[in-house]
């Protein structure tokens, strides 16, 4: 697990914008389920599949998917979140797909200094420590569902998080 996060992190340090389609840093860019899908296959982990619904769907059947209804940070249905686990939303934007995720990170866990929790990943609009970032960064990792708005966009919407399979047994 340490070697995966180290290997993510270490993408961060390349510049990569966020470029829809792409899971070769060697483009330039990634996507949120491309960053994840690079990330595990150069860790070992063969049988990732490569858009974020597909990884849901894979974390569902190997049942190591926690869903969290919670809209609070300090909610026990995070209790089980660790460093590596992948964590899913809804919502960021409009596709037809099922099931609808759309957007896909990997958990780093709370930095030292602030205890806050952080996440790693491709985005083309998160925010980290109040400055808002684009491409592959480490990024704020916060619950709050904001649902669907009064003037009917969307709004992203977090589901859950899971543990890879295979490296947490």
């Amino acid at each position: 697990m340490q070697k995966l996060l180290v290997s993510a992190l270490e993408l961060t340090t390349r510049n990569l914008d966020y470029k829809y389609g792409s899971a070769d840093p060697a483009t330039g860019g990634m996507d949120c389920s491309g960053f994840v899908y690079f990330v595990l296959k150069q860790n070992g982990v063969e049988d990732v599949p490569r858009d974020s619904s597909e990884q849901y769907v894979w974390l569902r059947r190997s049942r190591r998917f926690e869903a969290v209804l919670s809209q609070q940070d300090n909610s026990f249905e995070l209790e089980d979140l660790k460093p590596g686990d992948l964590l899913f939303w809804i919502g960021t934007y409009s596709i037809e797909r099922d099931p609808p995720i759309t957007h896909a990170m990997i958990y780093l866990g709370r930095e030292n200094k602030t205890g806050q929790r952080v996440m790693v990943g491709a985005s083309d609009g998160r925010v980290y420590q109040g400055e808002s970032r684009n491409g592959v960064s480490v990024f704020d990792f916060k619950v709050q569902r904001n649902g669907k708005a009064d003037d009917g966009k969307l709004r992203p919407t977090f589901i859950g998080y899971g543990h890879i399979p295979g490296l947490r047994e």
